[in-house]
């Protein structure tokens, strides 16, 4: 058995380059616990400029036709290196790649991404739920919440396949209406993997609805909702929904930032700094990715609007240092540490 099918189973130009600098003056205050990378534990407080929501390789086939085989590592890593090494010159140290498995998870992909490029990489556990549940595989049908948390505590504990890598959070995904009842059992194998693990529960969503169900289960089983993270919570456009929600605990991530809409996150970042709140706010721009069976992995979204665009912005916005720092190097390090949080 191969270890595919084994794992298968189981300014701007001075703001950017400044960046690395600018980032590091303002010291860090709070506790840091561990966090888990493909290359083994770290402390959060290391984990430095982070993009919190990120994909390198995505296969969009579904559960029922998934197969690993389809592409090759030594051609992933010859696309993507270069877009790591890029965010890597701008001040970027840590990278949460949130692509699940059955949509093209590969740790030793991200491990020898990792070690290639120097960026402390970060990869989950979990079932994606979203899109009409297509990447569900069909053990989740029949199995319970109990079910599956053993699977995912398991990969906490010895690894993923036959890797030794372990995850550094869980991702799940849920429908953008009222949970159903299969993404109310992901809710809930992810609430008991998390007071067996401390892994942050970082939960594709989009609109309050089902955001606030998730919450409500956590908090059922007795969670804090400092161990969930409100999954592309910009396509909520009631902003008071984002600040209710980071009031109550849970970590808002709006991360679709991309060259056209710098603005809105200005505005949505402004947001926060008026309420007070911009310890619970994340930011990335779920770009990438290397897509198997297209020529060359297809077309590639790089991971630069970040540092190219918006810092310049916030930094002509009255964000200074210590508010930048917060938002890209305190927040993620919080987010994804590995700690048990109950109510």
């Amino acid at each position: 058995m191969n270890r595919r099918k084994f794992i298968h189973k189981g300014t701007v130009g001075m703001m950017a380059s400044l960046l690395p600098d600018f980032a590091c003056k303002t010291k860090r205050s709070g506790n840091y616990d561990p966090v888990m990378t493909v290359t083994g534990e770290m402390s959060a407080e290391n984990m430095g400029f982070t993009l919190t929501h990120e994909h390198i390789l995505v296969d969009f086939s579904g559960a029922d036709k998934y197969d690993p085989s389809k592409w090759d590592d030594a051609s992933v890593i010859e696309v993507v290196t270069p877009y790591l090494e890029e965010i890597v010159k701008l001040g970027c140290n840590s990278f949460i790649d949130c692509t699940p498995e059955y949509i093209g998870r590969d740790p030793y992909v991200l491990r020898r991404l990792s070690q290639g490029t120097g960026l402390n990489i970060l990869t989950n556990t979990g079932i994606y739920g979203a899109s009409d549940n297509k990447y569900v595989p069909d053990y989740a049908y029949r199995e319970s919440a109990d079910d599956l948390s053993r699977r995912w505590v398991r990969e906490f504990e010895e690894g993923i396949g036959d890797t030794g890598i372990k995850p550094g959070f869980m991702k799940i995904g849920v429908a953008p209406g009222s949970l159903s009842e299969m993404h109310k059992k992901l809710v809930t194998a992810a609430a008991k993997t998390h007071l067996l693990t401390g892994l942050t529960i970082a939960s594709h969503t989009g609109p309050a609805i089902p955001a606030f169900e998730e919450l409500r289960i956590l908090q059922d089983n007795g969670i804090h909702p400092e161990a969930f993270v409100w999954v592309h919570a910009q396509n909520e456009k009631n902003t008071e929904l984002h600040i209710r929600a980071a009031e109550m605990g849970a970590w808002v991530s709006l991360d679709g930032l991309n060259e056209e809409n710098v603005d809105q996150y200005l505005d949505y970042l402004k947001n926060f700094r008026n309420n007070r709140l911009l310890h619970k706010v994340l930011i990335s721009h779920d770009a990438g990715w290397y897509s198997p069976g297209e020529e060359n992995g297809g077309e590639f979204r790089p991971y630069t609007a970040v540092f190219k665009r918006l810092i310049p912005a916030l930094a002509s916005n009255g964000f200074d240092q210590e508010k930048i720092n917060t938002i890209f190097m305190d927040n993620p390090g919080k987010a994804f540490s590995v700690r048990v949080r109950e109510n």
